[in-house]
């Protein structure tokens, strides 16, 4: 069995001027997002045999937030190609993962981690494929499930999503709504 998690960086601050993208920070809301979902993987004992995430400010300052909700360093690995990264891209990825590890967090962006969930796992799946079909929203946690004993051999469909966790379901000021 393999697992992969993916966490969408917390919510950036478009306020802020900087002349790039990458360089965008998180606003308060998204350090907030990001160490109630730290909290969140302490409280459910999550781990992580590897990470490996986008080296975006936002995404090394949402790790931030997650490692300080969580209590712990996760050690994450930042490789560049995560960075906007396509579906097929992150797949690579996941392909290439050390075959001792069993869990894998993949920490970036959108529309790739959306489209990676859509790739991996059946159309029509269940009501949280759903869930992630009305929107992916910053600083949320998903994971899939692989029946598989390599990395190499997860590909189009086979994967069963199984937990789709909102910085919102946590605390509802972090809502749309929220303040």
């Amino acid at each position: 069995m393999k697992t992969i998690f993916l966490l969408r960086h917390a919510k950036s601050s478009w306020d802020d001027p900087v002349e790039r993208d990458f360089d965008r920070p998180l606003n308060t809301r998204g350090r907030r997002a990001a160490e109630t979902i730290g909290r969140y993987l302490r409280e459910q004992s999550l781990a992580f045999d590897r990470v490996v995430a986008s080296p975006a400010v936002r995404v090394i300052e949402t790790l931030d937030g997650v490692e300080a909700g969580a209590s712990r360093r996760l050690g994450a690995t930042f490789d560049r190609r995560v960075y906007m990264a396509s579906a097929p891209t992150l797949l690579d990825i996941v392909h290439e993962t050390d075959a001792e590890a069993e869990t894998l967090l993949l920490v970036g962006h959108n529309p790739g981690l959306e489209d990676l969930i859509f790739l991996l796992t059946p159309a029509g799946s269940g009501t949280l494929r759903k869930e992630v079909d009305i929107k992916y929203p910053t600083a949320t946690l998903a994971e899939m499930r692989f029946d598989v004993e390599r990395w190499e051999d997860i590909d189009e469909a086979t994967g069963d999503l199984v937990r789709f966790i909102r910085p919102r379901d946590l605390d509802p000021a972090l809502g749309p709504d929220g303040t």
